[in-house]
């Protein structure tokens, strides 16, 4: 479900009066809560509005391993354990939508192999309509973007994995 469709089902929600939807689909659940309806079918243009929405997570990569035929992972579980155990993960400070780059039109603010530092900008997080640059907190090179652009995240949700230089 995009961005724009999850608005669109808010100002509905508003304009109906309803006090409660939940949608759920294969890759996102939403809850949209507001309090109750005024008379004549309006909501209260101050109530607030509770919106939860949850995302399946990807497996870890330890878990993918695991399903390989045994014969691979008797040859090549211990290199890739060691490569894992090393990798630092960056996560979601809040809950919100993650956004690569500071515009549609912009390039990405990181790619896969891309060295960064602490303070350099990696990606956005839109929460309430307000855009929070997130900046790194280490040194490394990207190995993963495990984030989909535009793709709602949690809070603690692993969104990058770098290589620690």
């Amino acid at each position: 479900m995009k961005l724009n469709e999850i608005q669109d089902l808010i100002k509905f929600v508003a304009k109906s009066g309803v006090c409660e939807v939940e949608l759920e689909t294969k890759e996102v659940k939403i809850i949209i809560k507001t309090s109750a309806a005024k008379k004549g079918g309006r909501p209260d243009n101050e109530s607030p509005f509770v919106v939860q929405t949850t995302t399946p997570f990807a497996a870890p990569t330890q878990q993918i391993q695991q399903s390989n035929p045994v014969a691979e992972q008797k040859t090549a579980e211990p290199k890739k354990a060691e490569d894992i155990s090393k990798l630092i993960t960056i996560k979601s400070p809040m809950i919100g939508t993650f956004y690569r780059s500071p515009s549609p039109d912009k390039p990405v603010f990181v790619n896969v192999g891309d060295e960064i530092k602490p303070g350099n900008p990696i990606c956005i997080i839109e929460a309430m309509k307000l855009f929070n640059e997130i900046e790194s907190d280490v040194k490394g090179k990207i190995v993963k973007v495990l984030v989909d652009d535009s793709s709602p995240v949690e809070y603690d949700q692993p969104l990058f994995l770098i290589d620690p230089m």
